[in-house]
């Protein structure tokens, strides 16, 4: 409870927009797939990382593989992983693209996904080639009903 004041707070005070749901938060800037990994879109640009409902269900991360810079992603195809101290989980892109950075920080600090999964925890930032893929998104509503009916049937 402590944790989701401590973000909920954050929140406010770097001015970001958010769903709160029962365990995790949805920021209402962003889009989502079904994979659980986030994008925010600066005109061409993507930066993308896993949500915080990932991110709960994984536990405490220990280890984030990132791709090169230069290397070519496909929406919905893997371009790293996450390993946390419960599992290892497929990181994937929500949009086509050219990783142009890596967030090297999470070499030393991969915690930062759990602590911050929408601002310092983000993994990667893309050159979309194809911004049409953005509307096979899901918005923060329906991210938000789709974990809750997700989490249902666990």
């Amino acid at each position: 409870m402590a944790t989701k004041l401590w973000a909920s707070r954050a929140a406010s005070y770097l001015r970001i927009s958010t769903i709160h749901r029962a365990f995790a938060t949805v920021a209402k800037d962003l889009k989502y797939a079904e994979s659980h990994e986030w994008v925010k879109v600066d005109g061409s640009s993507a930066t993308i990382g896993i949500t915080d409902h990932a991110q709960d269900h994984l536990g405490d991360v220990v280890y984030v593989e990132l791709p090169e810079v230069g290397a070519s992603v496909n929406q919905f195809d893997s371009f790293g992983a996450v390993e946390s101290v419960k599992a290892t989980s497929d990181i994937n892109s929500p949009v086509s693209g050219k990783v142009v950075e890596v967030n090297e920080k999470l070499d030393s600090s991969p915690a930062l996904i759990n602590g911050s999964p929408y601002q310092e925890g983000w993994i990667i930032k893309v050159e979309m080639n194809n911004p049409d893929e953005l509307k096979s998104l899901m918005d923060p509503d329906k991210y938000s009903s789709f974990c809750d009916e997700e989490d249902a049937k666990h």
